[in-house]
């Protein structure tokens, strides 16, 4: 069982990573702040949040001890702050000066890596903070990075597809194409991979990407041998690009997050489906698990950060492996994943009201002011209206999931199908107010390919309207959809 714990709601921006160390959980986002919070009730540390990088923070990790923690930043730095009182440690400045999108400690703490836009790899010597070792992945963006247990290894993903295996010394020792439309994320299981009787060499390693995958990898680091890396299978849960994985700390499971608003959890060992999350309402971008414990947190554009409890008992569920698995949508959710949506929502204390009517997915789809009023006795005519266009913004999403929407009738940001679409300078379409909300925030790039919008000039994209209402017309036809 998932059980949603705590919803963090304080950066004023979208969530773009989250972190554990034993006592903490750490926050970024494109607000330009970290934030921490302590495990015991998830209140907020005294120092924090966090205010150092000028500009959006991609990424935050803990030192393997939890006093320090490094966050990386667009304006090209990377920052070790002192987790036990909030002091700047250092700043340690991309030598290129790019974006930094992604920070990883090695496990005993010697090591600290970042990786560029411009696909720059720095080693940093943490007693030092100097420079150690530097290089370049081939092609592309690096946007992930995960040590080997042992700390002699590292593995960095990139925006051409690329995983590639590094020494302690930047000597690049494997190099293997994993995802045609680019890696998002990577992780590396603690744990050596066991038969029952015997423990191999082998780790195992996840990556995710911009296909809708998730690759599990064998993984072999021998200081004689290098590094090795052998496919094993593919997860396909998703329904649209994979933007973080991670591994619990007994290697037991794998959490993704996705463009799609969902989470999933797979038994790491056969790839069946475990949980599928479904309270945020934007793109998930990261996932984390507890290094001690089955804390997972995971954050979105909903500007939400979503803190799990997870128990060892495995449900019974269908095989992720080599297959699409259908999402299980909104009209199929159990009582306890409403209590769960309500809570997300900021409705926790509708919980006990909506169990004592036993009301479960379908019953919540079918809400109407006139049930709210009469069955339910909501009195606040605000309350009702609340819950209202919180249900319709359920119905929405849950009819574009079940009705497999053509991937191009929905908008890249909100994966929501468009009612109002323009094109904007990179030759991509969305829906005119999430595009416009987007420059309103003072973005200047696309969202697609974080390159500089050469005009903000919105163009409406008639053509495509035009071909959303004859498939909307289509759907209601054949009895497969309801009134938008």
């Amino acid at each position: 069982m998932a059980t949603l714990i705590r919803t963090l709601t304080d950066h004023s921006d979208d969530v773009n990573c989250c972190a554990f160390s034993s006592s903490c959980l750490a926050t970024c986002s494109l607000d330009k702040t970290v934030r921490i919070y302590s495990l015991n009730d998830f209140t907020e540390l005294p120092y924090s949040p966090l205010k150092g990088h000028t500009y959006a923070v991609h990424c935050c990790c803990f030192s393997p001890s939890g006093h320090t923690l490094a966050s990386c930043s667009t304006d090209g730095a990377t920052i070790v702050w002192d987790t036990r009182d909030g002091r700047m440690l250092a700043v340690l400045e991309q030598p290129t000066g790019s974006p930094v999108r992604v920070c990883r400690f090695s496990p005993d703490s010697s090591y600290l890596v970042s990786g560029a836009a411009d696909g720059s790899v720095v080693l940093w010597n943490v007693h030092s903070m100097k420079c150690y070792r530097s290089g370049n992945v081939k092609d592309g963006s690096l946007v992930a990075c995960a040590f080997s247990p042992c700390g002699n290894f590292f593995v960095t993903g990139s925006s051409c597809g690329d995983l590639t295996i590094w020494d302690d010394k930047m000597r690049c020792l494997c190099n293997e194409k994993a995802h045609d439309l680019g890696v998002t994320c990577c992780d590396i299981s603690s744990r050596p991979v066991s038969d029952g009787e015997h423990v191999s060499g082998h780790f195992l390693m996840a990556s995710c990407g911009q296909d809708n995958k998730i690759k599990v990898w064998f993984i072999l680091f021998a200081d004689f041998l290098g590094g090795e890396l052998r496919y094993k299978c593919t997860l396909s849960g998703h329904s649209a690009p994979v933007l973080a994985c991670a591994f619990s700390y007994d290697g037991q499971m794998l959490a993704s997050g996705s463009v799609d608003k969902y989470v999933i959890i797979y038994e790491t060992n056969t790839g069946n489906i475990l949980h599928t999350l479904s309270q945020h309402t934007r793109y998930v971008t990261t996932c984390a698990f507890a290094p001690h414990s089955l804390l997972l947190a995971t954050g979105s554009m909903d500007k939400a950060v979503h803190v799990w409890q997870l128990d060892n008992k495995q449900p019974c569920a269908g095989n992720a492996i080599e297959k699409d698995s259908k999402i299980r949508t909104a009209e199929n959710w159990s009582e306890d994943d409403v209590s769960a949506w309500l809570c997300a929502q900021g409705f926790a204390e509708l919980v006990g009201l909506f169990k004592a009517n036993n009301i479960g997915g379908k019953e919540l789809l079918n809400l109407t002011r006139e049930s709210l009023t009469n069955e339910l006795k909501i009195e606040s005519l605000g309350l009702r209206s609340k819950i209202l266009q919180k249900i319709e913004e359920l119905r929405i999403k849950t009819v574009s999931v079940s009705l497999a929407v053509p991937d191009e009738f929905l908008c890249p940001i909100t994966r929501e199908l468009m009612k109002d679409p323009v094109i904007a300078a990179d030759g991509y379409s969305y829906e005119k107010e999430a595009i416009e909300n987007w420059i309103s925030n003072k973005r200047r790039s696309s969202p697609m390919t974080n390159l500089p919008l050469p005009s903000l000039v919105l163009t409406p994209n008639r053509t495509l309207k035009m071909a959303i209402s004859r498939w909307l017309e289509t759907q209601q036809k054949c009895g497969e959809t309801t009134s938008f």
